[in-house]
């Protein structure tokens, strides 16, 4: 089964990819800004492959630039207790 396809699985690899970035020194501004870019190639790159998914996109659609880094930062936020911590 892919990541992708299960949402506690996508946190967890999140919360990985989160902890291997700030163990190898990467600052919290540069996590956020990458969390961003991430943000704008999915809602524009990726199908929604369910409700949530779709929605997460609309509203990222429909948000302005300074509303679209509060969703990655929240995004950031709500894995960051999620995979495993180094």
């Amino acid at each position: 089964m892919s990541v992708l396809n299960n949402f506690d699985s996508w946190k967890d690899f999140l919360g990985d990819r989160l902890h291997q970035a700030k163990g190898q020194g990467m600052q919290e501004g540069a996590v956020s800004e990458l969390a961003y870019e991430i943000g704008g190639y999915l809602a524009n790159s990726v199908d929604a492959k369910n409700d949530h998914e779709a929605v997460l996109r609309d509203l990222w659609n429909v948000a302005d630039e300074k509303e679209q880094h509060a969703i990655a930062n929240m995004m950031v936020k709500l894995v960051q207790n999620e995979g495993n911590q180094a």
